[in-house]
């Protein structure tokens, strides 16, 4: 089994020694050199990703970092003492100029690839899009023409697209 290890952690936090690669219950992990008993345990990183519905629609966004044409839903890290709900409003002001409401939790997923842990959360959202510096384009998709994709953000989407199938039959 293979474990992410950060390139970032080559030194001991606790005493300042080198860190090395050591193996707690069969996995892998940097621990100090000089066995001060520091860890790096490599926990992941807390993402929110945000479905920000309108009256219009769901909202997804272009990253200016991303290939032409590659869309998805708002994401955002975690601030220090902050709720992932709280998380959700901020991006979508942020990100999107959109004053953003009534954050629901639909599902958390593993990102193996950047060791994230993505915290889904849909919004209603309302008022005029204006983009951050983050984005350089958005569409917004009909909620009911809105579908996932492959990867962790469509997961989300996907799961939201289920969850309001089922409340709109069960209403």
């Amino acid at each position: 089994m293979t474990q992410y290890l950060a390139p970032s952690n080559d030194y001991c936090s606790h005493c300042g020694a080198r860190t090395k690669q050591i193996w707690v219950e069969g996995l892998p992990f940097k621990g100090c050199a000089v066995e001060c008993g520091f860890v790096h345990w490599n926990n992941p990183t807390p993402v929110v990703a945000v479905v920000v519905e309108t009256p219009q629609g769901v909202v997804l966004a272009h990253n200016v970092a991303w290939p032409e044409n590659v869309f998805s839903i708002i994401t955002g890290f975690l601030d220090a003492h902050e709720l992932p709900e709280e998380c959700a409003v901020r991006e979508t002001r942020e990100e999107l100029g959109l004053k953003a409401y009534a954050p629901k939790f639909i599902g958390h997923y593993m990102f193996k690839a950047k060791n994230q842990l993505i915290i889904g959360y849909s919004v209603k959202a309302e008022g005029d899009v204006v983009l951050n510096h983050e984005l350089d384009d958005y569409k917004i998709i009909p909620s009911d023409k809105l579908q996932g994709w492959p990867g962790q953000t469509g997961q989300t989407v996907s799961d939201w697209v289920h969850l309001n199938r089922f409340l709109k039959r069960n209403v």
